[in-house]
Parts: C-alpha cells; sequence; structure tokens
C-alpha cells in the first residue's frame, strides 16, 4: 500500500510539472501571438499610411530637384551665351582696331614712299639735267628736299597693329573651362613620374607618390637626364599641342613646386638653369610653408590663398598659349599666365617636404 501511495504522489507530481511546463508554452504562445498581431499592425500601418503618403512626397521632391536643374543650368547657359556675346563683341572691336591700325599705316607709309620717290626722282633730274651754274644755284633747294625726306622715318615693328588676344580673357571663362576639363575624368591626363629625371632627393612609391628623403637618398644610377642636386622630376609624358590636364594631391606636402618645363631644362648641378621657375623654360606654382608664388625666369608672384589646396589641377592650352592652375575643390583659378610654346612640355615636379602624388 505505501508503495502504491508513493507511486501515486510521483506520477501526480509529474502531472502537475507537466501542466505547468504546458501552462508555460501556452502563455508564450500567446505573447508570440500578441507581438505578431503588434508586428502586422505596425505594418499594415505603414502599408495604408506611410507608403501612400511616400508616392506623392517622392514626386514632389523629385519635380523640384529637375526643376532645379533646370533653373541653375538655364541660368549658366544664359550666362555663358551674355559672356559668349560680349567676348565675340570684343574680338569684334579689337579686330577693326587692329585693322584700321593697318590701314593707317598703310596710307601713311604709302604716301611717304610716294614722297621719297617724288623726291630722289627731283635729285636725279638734278643730277642729270642741270650743268654746274644752276645746280649750284639749287644746292639750297636740294637740301630742303634732303631734308624733308630725313624727317621720313623708318617704319617699326609696333604691338598696335597685332590682334591682342587678351581681350577675350575672362575669367568666368576660365573657371568654367578648368572646372569642366578638371572635373572630368575622361579628360585628365595618365601621368606617370619618370625615374630616369627623379633627384636623389627623391623616391616614387606605388600609387605614383613622389616623396622627399628627408635623412638619406637614393644612390641612383647617373644619366644625363638626372636632376643631381634640386629635389625635381619630370613626367614621361610631353605635350607639343592641344589642351592636356592632370590633377597632382598635395595635401601632405608644405613644400612643393608643380608646373611645366620645357625638354631643354639643365639637370646638373645648383645653378638657376636646373630651378624650376629660375629660368625661361620652366613655369611653376609654388609653396613653401604659408607662403604660395608662379614662378617663371626668375619673375615671382606671390599668390594670396585663404585657405592651402589639397589638391591642384594644371591646365595648358598649347595653342592657346595659357596655363593655368586651378583647385578643383573650391574651383578657383589659382594663378593663370600666358605665352607662347615653342617647344614640347613635360609636366615638372620638386618636393622639398613629406610628399606629393597623382591624382586620379
Amino acid at each position: 500500500m505505501e508503495e502504491r501511495g508513493s507511486l501515486g504522489s510521483c506520477q501526480s507530481h509529474k502531472t502537475r510539472l507537466a501542466e505547468e511546463r504546458a501552462a508555460h508554452i501556452r502563455n508564450k504562445i500567446v505573447d508570440q501571438c500578441e507581438r505578431l498581431q503588434l508586428q502586422t499592425a505596425g505594418i499594415e500601418k505603414y502599408l495604408a499610411d506611410t507608403l501612400p503618403a511616400k508616392t506623392p512626397r517622392v514626386a514632389s521632391t523629385a519635380r523640384t530637384a529637375r526643376e532645379l536643374v533646370i533653373q541653375r543650368l538655364t541660368f549658366i547657359r544664359n550666362v555663358c551665351d551674355n559672356e559668349e556675346q560680349r567676348l565675340l563683341e570684343e574680338v569684334h572691336v579689337e579686330e577693326e582696331r587692329a585693322q584700321q591700325g593697318i590701314l593707317t599705316q598703310r596710307a601713311h607709309w604709302t604716301e611717304a614712299a610716294r614722297k621719297l620717290s617724288g623726291i630722289r626722282t627731283y635729285l636725279v633730274d638734278m643730277l642729270t639735267k642741270l650743268d654746274d651754274l644752276n645746280l649750284i644755284n639749287s644746292e639750297n633747294e636740294m637740301d630742303e628736299r634732303t631734308e624733308e625726306a630725313e624727317g621720313i622715318l623708318e617704319p617699326e615693328e609696333s604691338d598696335k597693329l597685332n590682334f591682342n588676344p587678351s581681350c577675350v580673357q575672362s575669367p568666368l571663362l576660365n573657371r568654367l573651362w578648368a572646372s569642366s576639363m578638371l572635373c572630368c575624368s575622361t579628360v585628365c591626363e595618365e601621368i606617370t613620374f619618370d625615374k630616369k629625371t627623379i633627384s636623389p632627393l627623391l623616391a616614387v612609391t606605388e600609387g605614383n607618390v613622389l616623396t622627399f628623403l628627408q635623412k638619406k637618398t637614393k644612390n641612383y644610377l647617373d644619366g644625363p637626364e638626372r636632376f643631381n642636386h634640386w629635389p625635381n622630376c619630370l613626367a614621361i609624358n610631353s605635350f607639343q599641342n592641344g589642351i592636356h590636364a592632370w590633377k597632382v594631391n598635395v595635401e601632405n606636402s608644405g613644400a612643393y613646386k608643380l608646373g611645366i618645363a620645357y625638354g631643354s631644362l639643365a639637370r646638373k648641378g645648383a645653378g638657376n638653369d636646373t630651378r624650376l621657375g629660375y629660368n625661361s623654360v620652366s613655369w611653376v606654382f609654388s609653396r613653401y610653408d604659408k607662403d604660395f608664388r608662379f614662378s617663371h625666369d626668375c619673375q615671382h608672384q606671390p599668390v594670396e590663398l585663404l585657405k592651402s589646396p589639397k589638391h591642384i589641377g594644371i591646365l595648358v592650352d598649347l595653342e592657346g598659349g595659357e596655363l593655368i592652375f586651378f583647385d578643383p575643390g573650391s574651383c578657383v583659378i589659382l594663378y593663370s599666365h600666358q605665352t607662347k610654346f615653342t617647344a614640347p612640355i613635360f609636366p615638372a615636379f620638386a618636393v622639398a617636404d613629406e610628399n606629393i602624388s597623382l591624382a586620379k
């Protein structure tokens, strides 16, 4: 009897545990169902209220964006049209001025030639037709005619008779042109440092990085193309015609030079003939600490900047004779220079602090 009672008590305990476990599971299911119901209600509200409201809002925002694009591009077109008209009028006025000057000079020197011819004919007649007495009596008259001829000067070349291409210089046009060229990755050149020219003070590392060696110089094999004093380097690329652009990352350096040079730039020694910006065959924009300047042929033009650019774009128009240094980040022209290029140009670099790199 005692054994049978013990078995019944154990069975009752197991039954109670099972009931409690089942009740716990049922409560979990109820809680889960409530959560699912709340989650479903949230989804239904999202489907019924939030998404339908998004559709017109997206359409409205897209419409505003389209209008903004059209508005701004229309404004830019109008500004460009007005600038085009203004510059074309400047070209017309300058051409008319030069042509009028040529006509005036032609009339003046035609008359001068006619006078000289008349005086010469007069003198020849005096020489061949007069006897000695009449020749002596006519000496004063001949002197007067000769003085008249001496008063007619020789023609001289004058820039006033040439068309002045600077009449089309426009900050707006230059800025738009430089922005378009340097902000378009398909237009920028892929520049490569020429390791045959690199100074022992520099090293080229992976990623087209040009680094200044502060402690130990490189023992490069010397050659006629290598710079052996200043921390200079040229690119392999050379350009003889057309428009070319490239960008350089200068964020890490506080002392550098960027620009162009003819291949005739001297390579050996510490003279100005090898120093970028100190001769007639190199043009560079440079930084030393907080000072910026443009240099060519020992002429240095300070450039005032509010902040140091992280990237500098170089844009050169060989036929147009224009060199522009540009900050792509702020769309600001740092410096522009006009000249006539007479030989192929090479991208030129110098680094005296940390490193610069060719931007992609």
